[in-house]
């Protein structure tokens, strides 16, 4: 069944456009094939194919299925690819320092770095938790990010929160892409609305926490 966000337009690729030009060169020309592929492939996903196959992708790209599979071995070899580019995307809104002073103040400014990184890989993610189960390589890309998501959240609690394992449970679960994925889609949420109902339970859970 297709994925759609039906509060905002739909997703469009984060990846610079091909750029106009002579497409003189064997080289110019096979990275723009693959290019192109990479693209489709997003497409595909954000239109809500959750699972497109190597002739999907060959016709949205307009290439034929041996240029496909000249330039990527499988179909996790696509996912590869997209994946390592929307992580450089991304990291820089990770990684960044936090701005606010108290841990409090860091968990809510959590949200809106959550959110952001939610709304540029909404498609992928939702592709990632539905094949996971099909595919090593995104069962481990989502253990990764599950790993990190976690790490980052540990990197600035206190202990008084990060030991009670049914609190911290809690809130990673709040912040998860599941818990945004249901606010966005299936309450038809604005950004936002979305946030927002985030924070309230954010605050009810760490509303008797005693540690500054």
């Amino acid at each position: 069944m297709g994925t759609v966000l039906s509060t905002v337009t739909k997703k469009k690729s984060p990846w610079p456009a091909l750029e106009a030009g002579s497409e003189d060169g064997r080289r110019q020309r096979s990275d723009r094939s693959r290019r192109r592929i990479i693209e489709a492939m997003f497409d595909l996903i954000s239109d809500g194919n959750m699972s497109p196959s190597a002739a999907d992708v060959a016709e949205r790209a307009d290439v034929g299925l041996r240029t496909v599979f000249r330039h990527f071995e499988d179909m996790d070899s696509i996912y590869d690819e997209m994946t390592a580019e929307l992580t450089e995307a991304i990291m820089p809104t990770i990684m960044a320092p936090f701005e606010a002073p108290t841990w409090r103040d860091r968990l809510m400014e959590c949200v809106d770095r959550r959110a952001d990184v939610y709304e540029t890989v909404f498609p992928m993610r939702v592709c990632m938790m539905l094949r996971r189960y099909q595919s090593k390589f995104l069962a481990e890309q989502y253990e990764r990010e599950t790993k990190l998501a976690r790490s980052t959240l540990k990197s600035f609690l206190p202990d008084a929160v990060t030991t009670d394992r049914d609190l911290f449970g809690a809130i990673e679960t709040v912040l998860d892409f599941s818990t945004w994925q249901q606010l966005r889609e299936d309450q038809n949420r604005s950004v936002e609305s979305a946030k927002q109902s985030i924070r309230l339970i954010l605050k009810g859970l760490i509303a008797t926490v005693e540690a500054d």
